[in-house]
């Protein structure tokens, strides 16, 4: 395994992201050139915190199973919107720009999210062609595309079945300007990645309806969704 540490700045703000790899070494015995998928994981934590039960333990078991993974440890609270947006997809583009150094296959690079890691993965689902992140990063938006969505237990809405706490510390002082935007189930369209979802009917700290919400969204525009 290579495992590596990054540091992430996003030219243009203060706020800084760790970005740690746990990639498969390439074996010329064995798979010489082989390419793998990665998952980006990003743990959840209402945006007050990146949760430690949801970052090395998922990148290992994913490594195990034959993938490469990532960990992203992104800014939180004080850090607001779109700190952690920008640094999730520089991540991806970082990824992508090292896939023939790290043996990635750069057309599978799939983000996963817990709770409001779930958030975070599906704001750069939905907001990959934003202008404002593309241009700051100096890139095109299919660099920072993700090819595909795993959300566990996600942060979606920021309506009645919002998780609020997570909201407030995403957005500060810009709560009431920004969070109809942040209902992510609104900003679903045709270029948003297929995605895979799970979530559990007794969960009381992001309610279920969330899940729900999602799914709706992307089916009604085509998108493939389990």
């Amino acid at each position: 395994m290579i495992h590596r540490q990054l540091e992430i700045q996003v030219p243009g703000t203060r706020d800084k992201a760790l970005l740690s790899t746990y990639l498969w070494s390439n074996s010329r015995e064995l798979y010489d050139g082989l390419t793998r998928p990665l998952i980006l994981i990003c743990p959840g934590g209402a945006y007050a915190m990146t949760s430690d039960r949801e970052a090395e333990g998922i990148a290992l078991t994913f490594l195990s199973m034959g993938y490469h993974a990532a960990v992203l440890r992104y800014s939180v609270a004080p850090a607001v919107y779109p700190s952690a947006l920008l640094q999730a997809a520089k991540a991806v583009q970082i990824l992508r720009e090292k896939a023939e150094e790290w043996y990635i296959d750069p057309h599978k690079i799939v983000v996963q999210g817990s709770s409001a890691g779930g958030h975070l993965a599906a704001s750069l689902g939905v907001f990959w062609k934003k202008k404002e992140l593309w241009k700051l990063l100096e890139t095109t938006p299919e660099e920072i595309k993700p090819n595909g969505l795993m959300l566990s237990y996600p942060v979606i809405t920021s309506g009645t079945f919002g998780h609020r706490e997570s909201f407030h510390n995403l957005l500060g002082d810009s709560y009431e300007e920004l969070v109809e935007e942040m209902s992510l189930e609104h900003q679903v369209d045709e270029d948003t990645p297929k995605t895979f979802l799970w979530h559990t009917f007794e969960d009381q700290t992001v309610l279920l309806d969330n899940t729900l919400l999602f799914v709706q969204a992307l089916y009604k525009k085509g998108i493939p969704v389990e």
